[in-house]
């Protein structure tokens, strides 16, 4: 797959901390609970941690629970690319980046309650957040 932000891996290491390259680039979960974004509860966007493209809107953030931030739609359907992920005995479908093809978590058909039952389960270290102006 071809992205339009495509660096070698050097200029990713050299950009990311190493806890956002094994997330980001090596498909890694962050521990649950430990996220900064999991609790911000302000109005804003959230964006891809290695390449600053659009992703969520705070308005699709749910509390499911789980240990880390869950939305239950992306910010466009385009800005997300599905892919099965058929590791660790599961299977279960990836969340990347299509701008960067970054890692940023997993979906599931368990957001019950919300207009999509969708959950996109998504690691805090995948996601830079900026809030609305007030």
């Amino acid at each position: 797959m071809t992205y339009a932000v495509d660096k070698s891996d050097e200029q990713w290491r050299a950009e990311l901390t190493p806890d956002q390259y094994a997330v980001l680039r090596q498909a890694g979960t962050e521990r649950p609970w430990t996220g900064e974004l999991l609790d911000e509860s302000r109005a804003g966007l959230y964006a891809c941690a290695a390449c600053g493209a659009e992703l969520f809107q705070s308005g699709t953030k749910f509390d499911s629970h789980c240990g880390w931030p869950s939305f239950y739609e992306s910010v466009r359907p385009e800005a997300v690319e599905l892919i099965e992920d058929n590791s660790h005995g599961m299977v279960r479908t990836e969340v990347r980046c299509a701008n960067c093809g970054s890692h940023l978590g997993h979906v599931f058909p368990d957001g019950f309650g919300t207009p999509t039952g969708d959950r996109y389960c998504m690691n805090s270290l995948s996601l830079q957040f900026t809030p609305d102006e007030a």
